[in-house]
């Protein structure tokens, strides 16, 4: 029996995990290229929307690690149930939205939805689908994530041009409704007893990422609002490290310190922190910079995305045999440094430049970026024994929607301040220089983030499952 034939009982379920990655993925992306005109309605300068964004990364980020808890204590059926409607209802919220607060606050109720879709459905399928037959229904559900982010900057272009900013959250109501109905047909109802929660850790982490992120994004305001950010900084600082106390006396603590005792683990976490931090802030910069700066309208920003998500999707085939030849070691630190200096380079793109110079500037972006993602993902979980693969993917996955966070939140700071230091947001000269100060930065710490990967072994063993778990990253 072949795979396809195998995987008919659960073909259902999995159509519905599918769908669920597609318009998370989708919604992670479609906002980017509406921001101006979000702006221009609601009465903000289109370098301050990050708050859209990084409102929603956060909140997914921070609610993570409660998500496999919820399911095992209420069911996989109930949790993505509601996770299903939290998330239309946030999209409902968000194309109502009559100001720029009220639209933060939907998409924080969207990622509230969304914190739950992904790791709930993974979960599902991990523990319905045999084992036998698991890899082929991962590669089944990831896809539509792969395909999300390819669409999603277009879609969102040309929704803007020939309807309007709203109908971007809009689309997201009738795929929700139809989802709702799905999971109460579809969805297996599964839990397992669980022990106590570790609330106290959970809620240093919180606040860690919570404060961390508001102190970056804090780098955009002025005046008083430095103290402000300063005192959010030290705070976030002060609970991450007394999580750390905490988890290393605690019988059962959220994430074991003992994930990190695993070597490759250990640097390809942090790794991924640092790493993403440029990678998170490209897709909201580009967008903004082809719109704001460049003059392109929104249909045609969305469909210069389209050259990094194909370059992305391709790029992921040459990772096994990179690694197989060189080792991760080699691989991650000179990609790395090829990463930060083709950021960088963006700020180099002038006005009129030849299109064709822009797409091959835009799928060289994609591949090595595309690279970096699937080789550190494949680094981090490498080595990691059965009992710790639960936390130590649950920790993963909040490491990266939190560095996506970190990483929105400090491009737009960043783009602020310099475009506050050249002399305003309107002129395009003066933007295009903040554009080309904060690109420089961004390539810059992604670039020194190399020497945390010259810390691993030259080891070449790289598991083909590993590698198909970390498609979505």
């Amino acid at each position: 029996m072949n795979a396809s034939d195998s995987l008919r009982p659960y073909r259902p379920m999995l159509w519905l995990v599918a769908t669920a990655v597609f318009m998370q993925m989708l919604d992670t992306t479609i906002v980017n290229t509406a921001l101006p005109a979000m702006a221009r309605d609601l009465g903000q300068s289109p370098l301050r929307m990050q708050a859209v964004v990084f409102a929603y990364a956060l909140t997914v980020a921070m609610l993570i690690p409660a998500s496999g808890w919820l399911s095992d204590r209420f069911g996989t059926r109930r949790v993505f149930f509601i996770a299903v409607l939290v998330f239309t209802a946030g999209s409902l919220a968000c194309a109502l939205a009559p100001s720029f607060n009220w639209l933060v606050a939907g998409r924080v109720v969207q990622g509230i939805g969304g914190a739950m879709l992904l790791p709930v459905g993974r979960l599902a399928v991990l523990r319905t689908v045999p084992r036998r037959d698991f890899l082929a229904a991962m590669t089944f559900v990831t896809v539509p994530g792969l395909i999300g982010p390819l669409i999603g900057p277009t879609l969102g272009g040309w929704l803007v041009d020939v309807a309007s900013w709203p109908w971007i959250f809009l689309i997201n109501l009738p795929l929700g409704l139809a989802g709702a109905v799905a999971t109460l047909r579809w969805m297996p109802d599964l839990r397992v007893a669980v022990a106590g929660f570790d609330l106290v850790g959970y809620l240093l982490l919180a606040f860690a990422m919570l404060a961390i992120s508001l102190s970056l994004d804090a780098l955009s305001g002025q005046g008083s609002n430095r103290g402000g950010s300063l005192v959010l900084l030290i705070g976030g600082l002060v609970a991450l490290a007394s999580y750390w106390l905490h988890a290393a006396r605690s019988p059962a603590p959220l994430f074991p310190l003992s994930l990190f005792r695993v070597r490759t683990y250990g640097v390809g976490v942090i790794g991924n922190l640092f790493a993403r931090l440029g990678s998170g802030g490209m897709p909201y910069l580009i967008p903004l910079l082809l719109q704001v700066a460049l003059g392109y309208p929104a249909a045609h920003a969305g469909m210069m995305m389209i050259p990094i998500a194909a370059a992305a999707m391709f790029s992921k085939h040459i990772v096994v045999p990179l690694v197989r030849r060189f080792g991760y070691r080699q691989v991650l630190v000179v990609n790395t440094v090829l990463t930060g200096l083709v950021m960088a380079s963006f700020a180099l793109i002038e006005p009129g430049r030849p299109l064709a110079l822009h797409v091959a500037h835009f799928a060289l972006f994609g591949a090595v970026n595309s690279v970096q993602f699937t080789a550190m993902n494949t680094l981090t979980l490498r080595d990691l024994g059965g009992e710790q693969a639960s936390a130590g993917n649950s920790l993963l996955s909040m490491v990266m929607m939190l560095a996506v966070s970190l990483g929105v939140a400090a491009a737009g700071g960043l783009l602020a301040a310099f475009s506050g230091a050249a002399g305003g947001d309107g002129d395009a000269a003066p933007v295009l220089t903040a554009f080309r100060w904060t690109f420089l930065c961004v390539g810059t710490v992604t670039a020194i983030s190399s020497v945390i990967f010259a810390q691993i072994g030259d080891t070449r063993r790289i598991p083909d499952q590993v590698v198909e778990a970390s498609e979505t990253g």
